[in-house]
């Protein structure tokens, strides 16, 4: 995957992966049980914010973390801002996917990230891909078309919400990448900044939409049930976005779309396991195709870079 440094900085990235994969499909599976009895995706979102803000702080006193640079001000507008902005719409999509629809058909969608990355590359830099990798990101594609075609409880707002978070993740990753280079920000101090901007910014949008889902969940039936998942899921969602900020710091943006992939692909099976979701088999082959066309990307990009392919039209 093109990790820096030698074998041990490799087995720090694979061990974070493994943890990621974890924390994510505990992460998930929560968050559908949450969102199945507490249907507030803003809400949701809101709650997985201020859990990252609210435990970052003393997580990162304790493990000495280093403070955050100073942004110029037109930096922070610029870069920073809209980050958070996309930070913000990318949980509220992944939300309202696993909401709508069953979370491996989400996740499935979801591995379209490495396709998202290379059209970003193209528009952005001009980077052109190789045949290789235009060859996989069709697999990709045919495996989501398939999965999507097959799928038993199919709904085209989930499908939506799933694109669009793709979409938003990979853009995230290539400019958050950009900032901790540029600024050399700690890559934890720039996800509690993010996060607490996206509060700010985003608190009148919740107020207006889902104010009164606090009044909801008091009164809820199993009230205490409901709390008690809200908090497991802020929880779940800091720890492996703390992992998952860790491994972006440590690899490039596009390795870290594929081993983005790979966890969705780890995602699937574990709720394929603990929910017991109904998959047909013509959906569990558009499944595999998908994560077929992930290994193939992998491997026509480390081709290409193995024998220094690039080719920018400027």
């Amino acid at each position: 995957m093109g990790y820096p440094g030698g074998r041990r900085e490799a087995a720090t990235v694979v061990a974070l992966c493994v943890a990621w994969y974890a924390l994510s499909s505990a992460s998930n599976v929560v968050g559908k049980l949450a969102m199945t009895e507490f249907p507030f995706p803003l809400t949701v979102t809101m709650v997985q914010l201020l859990s990252v803000v609210a435990y970052s702080a003393p997580a990162f006193a304790l493990c000495g973390v280093r403070p955050e640079p100073p942004f110029p001000r037109r930096y922070y507008w610029r870069t920073l801002v809209p980050l958070a902005f996309a930070k913000f719409f990318t949980t509220m999509f992944s939300q309202v996917s696993i909401w709508k629809v069953p979370i491996s058909y989400a996740h499935t969608v979801k591995a379209t990230t490495p396709l998202w990355t290379a059209l970003l590359a193209r528009v952005l830099t001009g980077e052109r891909q190789t045949r290789g990798v235009q060859a996989a990101l069709v697999l990709i594609a045919a495996g989501v078309a398939l999965a999507s075609a097959t799928e038993m409880h199919f709904d085209a707002v989930g499908l939506g919400a799933a694109l669009a978070a793709a979409a938003l993740l990979a853009l995230q990753h290539i400019y958050s990448k950009r900032v901790m280079r540029d600024t050399g920000v700690h890559h934890l101090r720039l996800l509690q900044k993010l996060g607490r901007l996206a509060l700010v910014l985003l608190l009148p949008l919740w107020a207006l939409a889902e104010g009164g889902a606090p009044r909801r969940l008091a009164s809820a039936p199993h009230a205490a049930r409901l709390a008690a998942l809200l908090v497991a899921d802020g929880a779940l969602a800091w720890l492996q976005a703390v992992v998952a900020f860790s491994v972006l710091s440590r690899v490039s943006p596009l390795a870290y779309a594929v081993a983005s992939a790979a966890k969705r692909a780890a995602v699937v099976a574990a709720s394929l396991l603990l929910l017991r979701n109904p998959a047909p088999p013509l959906n569990l082959a558009g499944m595999a195709l998908a994560a077929l066309g992930v290994l193939v990307y992998n491997r026509a990009k480390l081709r290409a870079r193995r024998f220094g392919y690039y080719n920018f039209n400027k």
